[in-house]
């Protein structure tokens, strides 16, 4: 199998994180917001203290965040603020300096072997490029986690496979492809097939509109909030799409100065006095996208 990233859309290392952040000691503290927008307010993840980096460089450094049940939650940050290494980290993809990652009650620093894939296959990741394995079709993609995580026969894995790439609005004559056989958008809806294979609780979603044009990403957009009102899905997505944080993210998580600088709704982010902030929401493009969902209201 090659791949740029060998890591399946299942679970595969540790735990993640979170959605409300109480800043760092280096920097000024965002609002302590409790209050999940359209989650439980149940915190199903939640990091605490940590500090990652590599060699002599922090990437993040005594970093809070909390993920709610049933939330979309949006991470926003400048180039460089460690937005796939957040996701990564919490995940068990990246190793931490310090902090602790707490997912659905467990503490998966001394979790069991068997605590910690009991966690791994409550939720399902969709990496930036798709990261689906180029030798394998769409429906053997969609079934790496099966494989990994359930026993299975051929026939059923096959009819679970076809259901999943139903969800996500795939013919089931993609399922025979190959990745090089797909569209930009295809192989985004193929990945979170996978990530949606052992019906998990929580999705991690890195960039998953990037490369595609902007009705392929309204189409994705609208596909992650059907699916998490159907499923009862929690959505963790790093994005820099501000029509995805318009139209469905109920909270935002904002990087900068190696913590998360505010959390909350999107009045209340688009309000916290950072610079890089006031030009992400209030700058040209902000505007356009304010001005488009406005126009369309």
């Amino acid at each position: 199998m090659s791949d740029a990233n060998s890591n399946t859309g299942s679970g595969s290392g540790a735990s993640s994180a979170n959605g409300l952040a109480n800043g760092s000691a280096n920097g000024p503290a965002g609002p302590v917001l409790n209050e999940p927008g359209n989650g439980s307010g149940e915190p199903i993840v939640r990091a605490r203290g940590l500090t990652v980096g590599f060699g002599p460089k922090t990437i993040h450094e005594h970093l809070d965040l909390d993920i709610y049940r049933g939330e979309v939650l949006g991470v926003v940050g400048g180039s460089g603020t460690g937005k796939s290494v957040l996701l990564r980290t919490l995940v068990g993809l990246l190793p931490r300096r310090a902090g602790t990652i707490e997912m659905f009650g467990t503490d998966i620093d001394s979790a069991s072997t068997e605590q910690r894939l009991a966690v791994e296959r409550r939720w399902g990741i969709l990496f930036q490029q798709g990261a689906l394995f180029s030798s394998l079709t769409v429906k053997q993609n969609v079934q790496v986690p099966m494989r990994e995580h359930m026993r299975l026969d051929s026939r059923l894995m096959d009819e679970l496979a076809l259901l999943k790439l139903a969800m996500v609005g795939l013919a089931a004559d993609a399922a025979d492809k190959f990745p090089a056989e797909l569209s930009g958008g295809m192989i985004k809806r193929a990945a979170l097939a996978r990530a949606l294979a052992l019906d998990p609780d929580l999705v991690f979603l890195d960039e998953p509109t990037s490369g595609l044009d902007p009705i392929g990403a309204a189409d994705f957009d609208d596909l992650i909030s059907k699916l998490r009102d159907t499923l009862g899905l929690t959505v963790f997505m790093v994005t820099h799409d501000l029509d995805s944080l318009f139209s469905i993210c109920d909270r935002i998580a904002a990087l900068g100065n190696k913590h998360i600088m505010v959390a909350g709704d999107l009045k209340t982010v688009m309000q916290y006095p950072d610079p890089w902030i006031k030009e992400y929401f209030h700058g040209k493009r902000a505007r356009g996208a304010t001005e488009g969902r406005a126009g369309g209201a």
